[in-house]
């Protein structure tokens, strides 16, 4: 009696999701409409120094600041095409804007002001503050009335308020989008082999990206780098999936059902689909260990985009194919691929030249690769599409010059060491402006922080010398300073800001009653000091704002932050510096770890899946060496080009050329093992070249497109970069893979054979008696009559008749050692 051959843990499976294909619709049809929701909770940070380790300074510095003080909003604005005269004017026009709190320009009747400082070459340069926060719905009603005011001239202007960077980048992606989705059907339709196969890759893949995008939120906020571009990525990294399970199906509908060829086809791409992917999410995973974490943020939604991808791949698509599977019979075409088999010979022939010029070019690309001009800021980017914004900075940074402006937090509390910092400072080279509580004028040259005595301030402000001096008595005991109203208050001094406050709310309580001009002076200069208060003094430090004439970022720039804080450190114990430029230090310090661990990280986690994957410790080592020689000859190029490239897109490319890229090796790699079994390794490579390029032409150029449209549709420069070395460095593996790497595996085929090895799963005993019928090779002792055909060994005496073949007498062996076995075998009773 024969028995059935047993399922497959993958056929189970694929069985039950093509049969019950009706509730998984429903589930991403309810997961769907919930995603369609919940994509607006998801919160999106456009600070990228929000992403800087805890323990940098820069990540201190603006920690406190937001914590402690106050920083209004403000604005560049240049006029072009104007007279001074009118320029003048229009200062008194911009002052008078609501939430417009000054407006900083050239004074005739200031023998300081220098007139080029903000006019030049009929430019006028307005510098404006706000009165509130970037954020501050006041400054953006500011900013909306400046424009009204200057509508009509040729104005520019540069300001963090309403920049709306989220929402613009938004726009861009949608663009990149359509295009992007234009492309993807155009590729698809060329390489697909029925037309209906093109919307249930797009329905599959529309589903991944919107229960990616729908569950961001759980993230609690992802940056705006991240969820600019996760979409186009996951489309470019995920579509492959869904290519094989369809072209898996097609194959297996030319012999069976619809049903059984989606099990069939299901139940063999499950597992070749998840090897896929592992790599994918290796080079992903050796993102989320970077100091800078703006990749961990990056990493975690890839990697959920990738798992969400091989969730609607494996229990949507399949409903989809049965959908569709009468359609697509009726749409099947020829392939619109060539065979590339001329390539192949070709590749055969120069097999002794290429590898060795590759070798010379992989060590080129390294010492070039090396010296890439990375940048941390954005002050020396250009991208290829412009918004409004960074035209206005151009324009107004090319005129004028750019501004470079430092703040320095130093512990509060002690007025003259903040005094005598402040004009060590103002003497320094480079410092351009040094101001600080201690160092603004508050009237009739005092300064705020200037002590006064009584009888001084009642010559300042014109008061009667007997109030002043209960002023003085009420303000020692408000103090606690009982001393000085017994020892006397002529010689007792109060700093001026302290003073001034302290009668505001005397007179606010009643207990001192002013003539109306005086009043009204006291309150103007209180309303002043309470800004500058709320800008440089804080609950625990002050903060002195200094302005260079340094670029942002330059090593000069960096050397001189160590400067500055050597003059601070010899007034207090500790100085942080906060500013663009300490920023750019702090993310190029980072970097340099961060691009050595995310290599080695990408590198390792790869190839551990690529040993397991091919059980070879060669033949990784040979696709590691192709694609990180791709990822050099990439990085060489901003060198060669002396084009600046932000540190970003080094980090996060490299990981995504790593763990992507490297799929393209594996499908060549993998078609050569298995057809050199049955033909020459020359005659095995071109087929596997010919079989492999429908798949890498189709992946290759959907992501390269991708990143190139990234690059030439946005204006943000960390994602212009990514997009450009994205597309670039998708090329250059495609045509390593394809040229290079099937040379390397004919000459390291030795290499491969020798590295090679096999798991050995662990063998289990079986009894079983009565009439067996065994499938399979068998260790052991029989006990019983045979009837079957046996090919073997048998140590011991056999007495039975042989239909057909022979019995040959083997040499002895030694006592109990029996043949191993190559594989586990079951024994079924019948």
């Amino acid at each position: 009696m024969s028995s059935e051959k047993k399922s497959t843990i993958w056929e189970k499976v694929s069985t039950f999701i093509v049969d019950k294909r009706n509730i998984f619709f429903l589930f991403f049809i309810a997961a769907g409409i919930f995603c369609l929701v919940s994509t607006g909770w998801v919160k999106t940070n456009d600070d990228i120094t929000a992403y800087l380790p805890p323990e940098t300074e820069t990540r201190q510095g603006l920690t406190i600041m937001e914590n402690e003080f106050t920083t209004y909003a403000t604005a560049r604005v240049m006029v072009d095409n104007i007279s001074l005269g009118k320029a003048l004017a229009l200062r008194e026009t911009l002052a008078q804007i609501p939430g417009v709190t000054s407006v900083e320009f050239y004074d005739p009747d200031n023998s300081e002001s220098i007139l080029s400082d903000y006019y030049r070459h009929a430019s006028a340069l307005f510098s404006l503050t706000f009165d509130g926060e970037a954020e501050d719905p006041i400054s953006a009603q500011a900013k909306e009335g400046v424009t009204e005011a200057l509508d009509g001239l040729d104005y520019y202007i540069n300001t963090e308020v309403g920049t709306g960077t989220v929402d613009r980048l938004g726009q861009e992606i949608a663009i990149v989008m359509v295009v992007a989705v234009f492309i993807i059907i155009t590729v698809l339709l060329f390489t697909s082999k029925t037309y209906l196969e093109v919307p249930v890759l797009l329905l599959t893949f529309g589903a991944a990206a919107l229960l990616n995008m729908g569950t961001n939120f759980l993230m609690g906020e992802i940056s705006f780098v991240t969820n600019s571009v996760a979409v186009i990525l996951q489309l470019a990294l995920a579509i492959d999936y869904a290519i094989i399970l369809c072209h898996r199906f097609t194959e297996e509908r030319e012999y069976h059902s619809a049903r059984e060829a989606c099990i069939n086809a299901l139940s063999k791409s499950i597992p070749e689909i998840a090897g896929s992917s592992l790599t994918t999410i290796s080079g992903l995973l050796a993102m989320t260990f970077m100091q800078f974490r703006l990749g961990y943020d990056m990493g975690v939604v890839l990697i959920k985009a990738i798992l969400l991808s091989l969730l609607s791949v494996f229990t949507l698509m399949p409903g989809l194919l049965m959908l569709f599977s009468k359609g697509m019979d009726k749409t099947h075409h020829h392939s619109f691929i060539p065979k590339i088999s001329l390539w192949g010979r070709m590749v055969v022939k120069t097999r002794y030249v290429v590898p060795p010029l590759f070798a010379l070019l992989v060590v080129g690309a390294f010492f070039l690769s090396s010296k890439c001009p990375y940048v941390y800021g954005y002050s020396t980017l250009h991208t290829f599409r412009q918004n409004e914004d960074q035209i206005a900075q151009e324009r107004i940074d090319s005129t004028f010059g750019s501004e470079n402006i430092l703040a320095m937090l130093v512990p509060a509390g002690d007025y003259a060491k903040e005094q005598a910092l402040l004009s060590e400072l103002s003497r320094m080279e480079h410092v351009d402006t040094a101001m600080g509580l201690s160092n603004i004028e508050a009237m009739d040259g005092y300064m705020l922080t200037d002590t006064l005595r009584p009888r001084q301030l009642a010559e300042l402000l014109d008061f009667d010398y007997d109030t002043v001096k209960l002023l003085y008595a009420a303000y020692a005991a408000d103090q606690g300073k009982y001393g000085k109203i017994v020892g006397g208050l002529d010689e007792f001094g109060v700093p001026l800001i302290d003073m001034i406050f302290f009668i505001h709310d005397q007179v606010d309580e009643g207990y001192i009653t002013l003539d109306g001009e005086l009043s009204d002076m006291l309150d103007d200069i209180y309303d002043q000091l309470v800004d500058a208060k709320a800008q440089l003094a804080g609950s625990a430090h002050s903060r002195i704002l200094l302005e260079l004439d340094l670029p942002e970022e330059s090593q000069e720039t960096f050397d001189y932050l160590s400067q500055l804080h050597r003059v601070g450190e010899k007034y207090y114990d500790s100085v942080l510096l906060v500013g663009d430029s300490t920023s750019d230090l702090d993310l190029s310090t980072s970097f340099q770890r961060d691009n050595v661990l995310i290599s080695v990280l990408s590198a390792l986690f790869v190839i551990i899946v690529l040993v397991f994957t091919f059980r070879s410790a060669g033949l990784p080592v040979l696709l590691i060496l192709v694609i990180q020689g791709s990822i050099w000859i990439n990085f060489s190029f901003p060198y060669i080009m002396q084009s600046n490239l932000f540190f970003l897109s080094s980090l996060i490319v490299s990981s995504i050329q790593m763990g992507a890229n490297i799929d393209y090796a594996i499908v060549i790699s993998s078609r050569y093992i298995d057809l050199k079994q049955r033909m020459s390794s020359k005659e095995a490579i071109v087929e596997a070249l010919n079989l492999a390029f429908p798949t890498i032409a189709t992946s290759g150029t959907i992501l390269s497109a991708a990143g190139i449209l990234i690059y030439f549709l946005t204006s943000e420069p960390a994602i212009t970069g990514i997009g450009q070395c994205l597309g670039r460095g998708t090329i250059i593996s495609m045509l390593l893979v394809m040229g290079v790497l099937p040379q390397i595996l004919v000459l390291g085929d030795t290499i491969i054979e020798k590295t090679s090895f096999i798991l050995k799963p662990p063998v289990t005993a079986k009894r079983a008696s009565g009439t067996l019928r065994v499938h399979g090779r068998v260790r052991g002792y029989v006990s019983g009559v045979v009837d079957a055909e046996i090919h073997g060994t048998i140590q011991g005496s056999l007495s039975a008749m042989v239909d057909s073949g022979t019995i040959e007498e083997h040499p002895e062996q030694k006592e109990n050692e029996l043949p191993e076995p190559s594989e586990k075998k079951e024994a079924r009773h019948e």
